[in-house]
C-alpha cells in the first residue's frame, strides 16, 4: 500500500525530529564525557572551554555533513555547515545578547576571529572551485590542528573557571566512556534518521535538499551551541560564550568541512554558491568588525540579530530565486 504525500510528510517529519532529539543528546553527551576526560588529563579549563567544547558543540553538524555526504546528498552537507555558521551568529549570540549583553576585548579576540575569517576565506575558494578534495580537506584539518596547539599553548581567550560543575552527573572514567559510547551511537542513528526525513520532507514540498540543510538542519544541528551559550550567559561567562560561538565557526568549517571532503570528495551544490554563501561571508565579517570596533552585543542589537535570522530564513522559503 502506498502512502500519500501527507503520510508522507507526517513520517519524514517526525524523522526529522527525532533525529534533532538525538543530535541534541547524543551532542550533550559527547561533550559532557569529552569534558570530564580532559579535565581528569590536566587539560586547562581555558582550553577545554574554547577547543573542546566548541568542536563538542560542533559535532552534530560533523557526524550530519559526512553522512549527507556520504549518502549522496551535498547539498544537504553543504548546507548545513553554511546554515550553521550563520545561525550560530544571528540566532544563537543574538539570542544569548537578549539575556546579557556580550561584550569583548579586540585584543583578547582579534586572533581568533582573524582564523574564524581565514577559515570562511577557505570555505569561499573551495565552493567557488566547485569541490573540496581530499588535499584541501587535509590542508584545512591541518591548519585547524595547528590553531588548536597555538591555542593551547598561548590562551587566546580569556575564559572563566566555572565552579558550577556541569558535567550530567559523570563522577567516574567508566561512566564518561559510557556516555561517550552513547553519545557518538545517538549522533550517528539521529544524523541518518536527519538526513533521510530532511530529503523527503524537501521533495515533497519541493525545496532543495541544499535549501532544507541549510535551514532546518542547520538550526538543529545549532540548537548544542545555543543551549551551551544560554547556560552560559545565565552564569555570566562572557568569554565562554564568544570561545564558543567563534571556535564553533571555525570547527565547522575546518573540521567538518575538511573531515566530509577527507573521506569523500565535497561536491558543491550551485544554489548555495550565490546569496547563501556571501550571507555566510557577510554575517561572519559583519560580526568580526563589529566585535574589533565596538566590542559589545545589546539587548537591543541581539533582537534585531535573530529578526535578521528569522527574515534569512523565511526568505529562502518565500523569495523563488534564492531557492534555485
Amino acid at each position: 500500500m502506498e502512502l500519500s504525500n501527507y503520510e508522507l510528510f507526517v513520517l519524514a517529519a517526525g524523522a526529522v525530529m527525532f533525529g534533532l532529539y538525538l543530535l541534541i543528546k547524543g551532542g550533550d553527551w559527547t561533550i559532557d564525557a569529552a569534558v570530564f576526560v580532559a579535565e581528569k588529563t590536566g587539560l586547562s579549563p581555558l582550553f577545554i572551554g574554547a577547543t573542546i567544547i566548541s568542536f563538542g558543540t560542533s559535532v552534530p553538524e560533523l557526524f550530519t555533513s559526512v553522512n549527507a555526504n556520504l549518502s549522496g546528498f551535498p547539498g544537504i552537507s553543504l548546507g548545513n555547515v553554511l546554515g550553521s555558521n550563520i545561525a550560530n551568529i544571528l540566532l544563537v549570540l543574538g539570542a544569548t545578547a537578549t539575556i546579557l549583553q556580550v561584550e569583548g576585548k579586540a585584543k583578547d579576540l582579534m586572533k581568533d576571529l582573524f582564523m574564524m575569517l581565514l577559515a570562511t576565506a577557505i570555505l569561499v575558494y573551495g565552493m567557488m572551485s566547485g569541490q573540496f578534495g581530499m588535499l584541501l580537506g587535509l590542508i584545512m584539518f591541518a591548519i585547524l590542528v595547528a590553531f588548536v596547539a597555538y591555542q593551547y599553548f598561548t590562551n587566546t581567550l580569556e575564559l572563566e573557571e566555572d565552579d558550577d560543575d556541569e558535567e550530567g552527573g559523570i563522577e567516574t572514567m567508566q561512566t564518561a566512556v559510557f556516555f561517550l559510547i552513547g553519545g557518538l551511537v545517538a549522533l550517528a542513528i539521529g544524523s541518518e534518521m536527519l538526513v533521510r526525513g530532511a530529503v523527503v520532507t524537501g521533495t515533497i514540498i519541493g525545496v532543495p535538499e541544499a535549501i532544507i540543510g541549510l535551514t532546518v538542519v542547520a538550526f538543529g544541528t545549532s540548537l548544542p551551541e545555543l543551549s551551551t551559550c544560554i547556560a552560559a550567559a545565565r552564569r555570566q561567562s562572557l568569554g565562554l560564550i564568544l570561545g564558543n560561538i567563534i571556535g564553533s565557526n571555525t570547527f565547522n568549517i575546518l573540521s567538518i568541512v575538511a573531515l566530509t571532503a577527507i573521506i569523500k570528495p565535497l561536491d558543491v551544490v550551485s544554489v548555495l554558491t550565490g546569496v547563501q554563501m556571501w550571507a555566510t561571508v557577510a554575517v561572519s565579517v559583519g560580526f568580526a568588525v563589529w566585535m574589533l570596533t565596538v566590542g559589545k552585543i545589546t539587548k537591543t542589537l541581539g533582537y534585531a540579530m535573530v529578526a535578521a535570522y528569522v527574515a534569512f530564513v523565511a526568505a529562502q522559503y518565500l523569495v523563488p530565486a534564492m531557492a534555485n
